[in-house]
């Protein structure tokens, strides 16, 4: 292969070839060039160039014929948790599987940012778009729907498309069961040995703190004062709710539920300031599942959202036309202590080198 061969075309490589401008073969590219009134004759003679010289985002040129760009997007709230990681690879792989090209981004939480980066994936002209976990769904509900794209909630729920998300109320539940029958395998356990942290004014804490207040009030009554702290999704605050309610008791709950990954970061900086017998004899029930976590020295049992039923449930909405906004509820699994499931990375195809 010569030097010639060798050289990737760019986007300037193409506006010298075909006398258009770098902004024009820009547009072209990413599927705008309608809205920037740009001919459609101009608008061939870029893609055919784009094709002859192996431009890196021919999935891009060949949308032109198609009037589609093959994109999915997925907006996350954070990537660092295991959940949304391995929300990120499934989608990849369903999307794949499904010839479309995923494009993963984060919104930070942020209702402002989640608008910023969505109306970025716009403009790369995105056929569709989840949007997980979105603090404001409803306002990128906004701009999908002026821009005309397909789009569905995962995770939380919006009040405008249709959203898939965990049974939350009923996964809580069966968490908060675990917990409670696991510990009175120990010894007698009243209401205030029973409580709650993390989470945050979502519908996800909403739902998961009523399926708490169900199995608890079945199975031991109701506690006389607070039983639960919100903390919002911050191992820092999380952790610092675990010391307050050290000050005041001198111990943890003997059984305690966690409403992510994330508040169950902040119980380990917890336990990392204080010696094993401020949590000797705890239960613990978490919302999220981490492998890591169930091999702890305590008993964690762990709820898993089942993120392939979610996203594949998610694809089929995005396929009917002018469906009504509805609610999805994907039933999730209840994982016992000592448990180590298989999950999206092993699906990996990992080259070993020989020798």
């Amino acid at each position: 292969m010569n030097e010639k061969e060798q050289k990737k075309a760019t986007i300037y490589d193409l506006s010298i070839r075909s006398g258009a401008s770098a902004s024009t073969v820009s547009a072209v590219l990413n599927g705008s060039w309608r809205k920037r009134r740009i001919s459609e004759k101009t608008a061939k003679r870029i893609t055919s160039l784009a094709e002859e010289l192996r431009y890196t985002a021919n999935q891009q040129a060949r949308a032109l014929r198609s009037s589609r760009s093959g994109l999915a997007g997925l907006i996350l709230p954070v990537y660092d948790t295991r959940y949304f990681s391995s929300l990120a690879q499934t989608f990849e792989v369903q999307a794949r599987n499904r010839g479309l090209l995923p494009v993963v981004v984060s919104g930070r939480r942020c209702p402002e940012e989640e608008r910023r980066v969505v109306e970025s994936l716009v403009a790369y002209s995105i056929d569709s778009l989840f949007i997980a976990g979105a603090t404001d769904p409803d306002g990128v509900h906004g701009i999908c729907s002026r821009a005309r794209i397909p789009h569905v909630n995962i995770d939380l729920p919006g009040n405008l498309a249709s959203s898939v998300i965990s049974d939350n109320r009923q996964g809580a539940r069966a968490l908060t069961a675990a917990i409670i029958r696991h510990a009175q395998q120990m010894g007698r356990l009243s209401p205030d040995d029973v409580y709650m942290f993390g989470g945050r004014d979502d519908h996800a804490s909403r739902e998961r703190i009523i399926g708490f207040h169900s199995a608890k009030s079945e199975l031991v009554g109701c506690s006389r004062g607070s039983d639960s702290e919100s903390t919002g999704y911050s191992p820092s605050m999380t952790a610092m709710a675990f010391e307050r309610f050290y000050k005041r008791h001198g111990t943890l709950p003997r059984c305690f539920f966690i409403n992510s990954s994330i508040n169950f970061e902040g119980l380990l900086r917890f336990m990392g300031k204080h010696d094993g017998e401020a949590f000797e004899d705890i239960v613990v029930g978490c919302f999220d599942y981490d492998p890591f976590g169930s091999f702890l020295p305590f008993p964690v049992y762990m709820i898993r959202p089942n993120i392939s039923e979610m996203l594949e449930k998610g694809f089929e909405l995005l396929d009917i036309e002018n469906d009504t906004a509805r609610i999805v509820l994907i039933e999730p699994q209840l994982v016992l202590p000592r448990t180590a499931l298989e999950g999206p990375l092993d699906d990996l195809k990992d080259s070993v080198p020989d020798g």
